[in-house]
């Protein structure tokens, strides 16, 4: 049986090193209100990585510091508030929309209502060069043209 546990740890080293933190709550809605926050807030030191993903110092602090709200029976809107007040909107990963965080969501749009006005100007311009509406010829050019043409295809 050693050999074995052995041979499991030697082949998964990353669970060796897994943080594991247990928090004891009252009731099973704590529990998933707690799960929740840890997947939805952002340790400020890892950046990318939410708090129940990172090992870090300080997301082992917010998570103590979240379970602490929860127990005093904290409203998801004060624990949020206490997060973004200490940590900046950073620690959101779908931050408010606000003065500061209104090119995060505005951004998209914008740039496909611009990317949609482009694609129809592009349109509109092959449009016109396939039909010759650009072309704006005089009568005296354009009895040339037709002239060049005759000849071209005469001696085809």
């Amino acid at each position: 049986m050693p050999r074995i546990l052995f041979a499991l740890l030697l082949a998964f080293p990353s669970l060796c090193f897994a943080v594991i933190e247990t928090y004891e709550f009252e009731s099973e809605e704590l529990n998933t209100r707690y799960h929740q926050f840890t997947d939805e807030l952002r340790c400020p030191k890892c950046q990318n990585q939410n708090l129940s993903g990172s090992n870090s110092p300080i997301a082992a602090d917010l998570r103590r510091e979240l379970h602490r709200l929860l127990v005093e029976g904290k409203s998801d809107k004060e624990i949020v508030d206490f997060m973004v007040n200490r940590y900046g909107e950073f620690v959101l990963y779908r931050p408010r929309f606000n003065a500061e965080t209104a090119i995060l969501w505005l951004a998209p749009a914008i740039l496909l209502v611009l990317g949609i006005a482009v694609l129809i100007a592009i349109i509109i311009r092959q449009r016109r060069v396939t039909t010759g509406d650009d072309l704006n010829l005089a009568d005296a050019e354009r009895k040339a043209l037709d002239k060049i043409l005759k000849e071209e295809s005469t001696n085809d």
